[in-house]
């Protein structure tokens, strides 16, 4: 899929004192993603607190990031859970809600039940055969406790190869992604391979990955489309320090307290999650200086 090639958005939700959605701050924040720097954005994954929402309120938020950008960039919606049946209901439930308006979704391993690679394999083809969009399957076993390996991306590939898009692979495991590229070269298999990991973004792209869905494009996108799209190291080894600080205290602490500071958004999570502490805070803003 071209559209979802280069540089992808993670995006946050803004929330205000109260903890209700910050349209405002959303819109402002949409509108430093719609200056031509990102290729398209992820709605409501991780990086989107998605998991602290009602249904009410998931479908309210993408439903106005759908009218804001009208069709200005591709966007990738995230549905995903560790309960298959709930999931498979939600995607059937959203055929007739707006969920064509999305060119993909973005779907987790199942976190907290740990299964084996056979549960994997048969939870992705239950969504991809629910789905009416394709799918990117999304690998990050430092939040799932579980590793999606590539002989069963393969596996997942082969059953459904018209509804897999992709994967965005956060394993943060150099060997596994380019052993999973050097599968699909084998197979000629037509599915991308996303990096998930801001700092390691030329290593994958360079080994044959399609991209990066960042985080720290929410704050930086004109940087980091230059990281994705020219392959510029240099700039990426700039950004090290700011990278770690981001994700020091967890996702989305990090990226928000930065987007704070710029004055898009005001600082404000969900619990379990709280605001960046004074001493994150502090150094983010000595690495912004």
């Amino acid at each position: 899929m071209k559209e979802l090639k280069g540089l992808g958005t993670a995006l946050i939700t803004p929330f205000k004192a109260d903890k209700s959605v910050d349209y405002e701050a959303l819109a402002r924040l949409l509108d430093t993603q719609l200056t031509g720097a990102v290729d398209y954005i992820v709605v409501l994954g991780t990086t989107g607190e998605a998991a602290t929402m009602t249904a009410d309120e998931k479908y309210e938020v993408r439903q106005f990031i759908v009218n804001y950008v009208h069709g200005r960039l591709p966007l990738v919606l995230g549905v995903g859970g560790n309960n298959t049946a709930a999931v498979t209901s939600e995607l059937e439930a959203m055929r007739n809600g707006g969920i064509l308006y999305f060119t993909a979704i973005l779907s987790v391993c199942p976190y907290y039940n740990k299964p084996n690679q056979e549960g994997l394999y048969q939870h992705f083809c239950a969504i991809a055969e629910a789905s009416p969009i394709p799918v990117i399957l999304y690998n990050v076993p430092g939040r799932t406790g579980v590793n999606l390996l590539p002989e069963t991306v393969m596996r997942i590939w082969e059953a459904h190869p018209d509804k897999i898009a992709g994967i965005k692979e956060a394993s943060g495991n150099v060997e596994q992604i380019k052993r999973l590229m050097d599968e699909r070269r084998k197979a000629n298999a037509d599915f991308l391979v996303i990096s998930g990991d801001d700092g390691i973004a030329c290593e994958i792209m360079e080994a044959g990955g399609a991209g990066l869905i960042s985080v720290a494009s929410n704050a930086f996108p004109e940087d980091f489309h230059a990281i994705v799209h020219n392959k510029d190291q240099a700039k990426q080894a700039q950004y090290d320090q700011m990278v770690k600080l981001l994700f020091k205290e967890g996702n989305p602490v990090g990226i928000k307290a930065v987007l704070a500071q710029k004055g898009i958004i005001q600082n404000y999570l969900r619990l379990p999650l709280v605001p960046a502490s004074k001493e994150l805070q502090e150094e983010i803003k000595k690495e912004l200086a």
